[in-house]
């Protein structure tokens, strides 16, 4: 496995070793061993899998303290472009994101700890995304950054009549919003 740092302390791309041969292949998605290094103590309570089309923009979501979530997500079918915001307040790199792309192909992992914003876009036919998370969904602590705030600058790798938006999506908060809440 090797572990790469993102430009964003705290946000890791990982790239599980991947045993192949004329019958497949064969990957380690998760030990708990093996990632204590970069997820510390983080213990997965609740797995989650999306399935989405070309073109579909899921977030970016959130949740508020006490319920916020730290995800290790992957793409099991297709690929995605996974964005990651900073929102913690006194950081350093606050309001920046990073984008890792996530593919079936390459396999690659991308852990986001507590205190981020989380989303993708689908820039194949389909894809399929699988998540864990340290904390349960709780609807009433949830938000949603909105997808396209100028301050964030996010390249979402479509062209934005391509863009297919949940309603919750379209009314996500600006960043400018959420700064001392």
């Amino acid at each position: 496995m090797e572990v790469k740092q993102t430009a964003i302390e705290g946000v890791w791309i990982i790239k599980p070793k991947v045993f192949t041969d004329k019958r497949g292949y064969f990957v380690e998605t998760f030990s708990r061993q093996r990632y204590e290094e970069i997820m510390s103590n983080t213990v997965f309570v609740q797995d989650n899998e999306s399935g989405s089309m070309r073109g579909v923009v899921r977030g970016l979501h959130f949740q508020k303290p006490p319920y916020a979530q730290s995800k290790l997500v992957r793409a099991v079918m297709g690929e995605v472009l996974d964005v990651a915001v900073d929102l913690r307040e006194g950081s350093s790199t606050f309001g920046q994101h990073t984008t890792v792309r996530l593919s079936s192909e390459n396999k690659f992992q991308l852990f986001i700890p507590r205190g981020f914003a989380h989303g993708f876009a689908v820039l194949s036919e389909s894809a399929i995304l699988q998540y864990k998370c340290d904390n349960y969904y709780a609807p009433e602590y949830e938000e949603t950054l909105l997808w396209n705030d100028p301050i964030l600058g996010i390249d979402w790798l479509l062209p934005t009549e391509e863009i297919l938006l949940s309603e919750k999506d379209k009314k996500g908060l600006l960043l400018k919003d959420l700064v001392g809440r």
